[in-house]
């Protein structure tokens, strides 16, 4: 009498694959919370990129209108410091999650606010430039630039 051997997989076959799937699980189960906040840390990124070309375009559009007056969008003064008016203290703006703003040149951090925008403009500006360092920091509350969580920082030249 002949027997057939039936194809089938043994008890430790099952109990080894098992084993590599629950490894395997877990080490993606430990990736989860690093992904989490480097999807955090892009968004506040790119929130914050978006906040500094509404501020350096509201810059441009100010340089054009008449000395003393000051941008429509944000009420900066691209123009500080021309012709004896130099005043070193930066404007702050402050910007919601969505990247929407909240408040301008405040001393502390509306309750709703995420980022804070400080704009500090370059001594000395002259009839044709002015020059600015833009920083968007958050959270917005910590007035600490070493300890926030993050920011962005650009230059930004404006030519009248």
């Amino acid at each position: 009498m002949r027997r057939f051997k039936s194809a089938a997989f043994s008890l430790v076959e099952v109990t080894l694959a098992l084993g590599v799937a629950a490894v395997s699980l877990l080490i993606i189960a430990a990736m989860l919370p690093v992904s989490v906040k480097t999807n955090q840390a892009s968004a506040n990124q790119t929130v914050s990129n978006g906040i500094i070309s509404q501020i350096a375009a509201d810059l441009r559009a100010a340089a054009r209108l008449p000395p003393g007056q000051i941008s429509k969008q944000f009420s900066l003064d691209p123009s500080k410091g021309i012709k004896g008016r130099w005043d070193p203290t930066p404007d702050y703006v402050y910007f919601d999650y969505d990247g929407r703003p909240t408040g301008t040149n405040q001393s502390t951090a509306p309750s709703d606010a995420l980022y804070r925008a400080t704009i500090t403009y370059r001594q000395p500006p002259t009839d044709t430039t002015s020059l600015a360092d833009v920083r968007i920091s958050w959270p917005a509350a910590q007035p600490d630039p070493n300890k926030v969580a993050g920011s962005v920082e650009m230059f930004v030249a404006i030519n009248r």
